[in-house]
């Protein structure tokens, strides 16, 4: 048990677990009254400590693909600007891939994590909204 704990405890610390494209699972992922996600998918890739993350979701009823890219120099800690109002940060807490966007004041944090079933999980806080929880897998 104890060496299952630890291969798992290695595997979550190696950032690079992550990397690759993920596609989200929308029946195991838990809305909260907002717009349901019909399909998406996360393309996460961290490499000598840049961090990219890439987005595009298609939400329920809307004829439009949004896509979001965020890409961020984890060593020196930068912050990327994209517009005037808009503001992204990526870094890594433990195990936890943190995006911070911040536009026209509003913050929004992403929070990716691995689950043991080799799922991965976004938690999404934004002002204003219940915080929504999205299940991906890896493709």
């Amino acid at each position: 048990m104890s060496a299952l704990l630890f291969a798992f405890s290695a595997f979550a610390r190696d950032h690079s677990a992550m990397n690759g494209t993920w596609t989200l699972v929308p029946a195991k992922s838990d809305f909260a009254g907002q717009p349901v996600v019909q399909t998406g998918t996360v393309t996460i890739a961290d490499r000598e400590g840049i961090i990219i993350v890439s987005r595009s979701f298609k939400y329920e009823g809307a004829t439009d693909t949004f896509f979001y890219r965020d890409i961020t120099d984890s060593e020196h800690n930068e912050t990327i600007h994209t517009g005037k109002d808009l503001k992204s940060k990526t870094r890594w807490d433990r195990d936890v891939l943190k995006v911070t966007t911040t536009e026209s004041g509003a913050v929004t944090l992403e929070s990716y994590t691995l689950a043991a079933d080799g799922t991965m999980m976004v938690s999404v806080v934004r002002p204003q909204h219940k915080p929504i929880t999205l299940v991906f897998q890896r493709n």
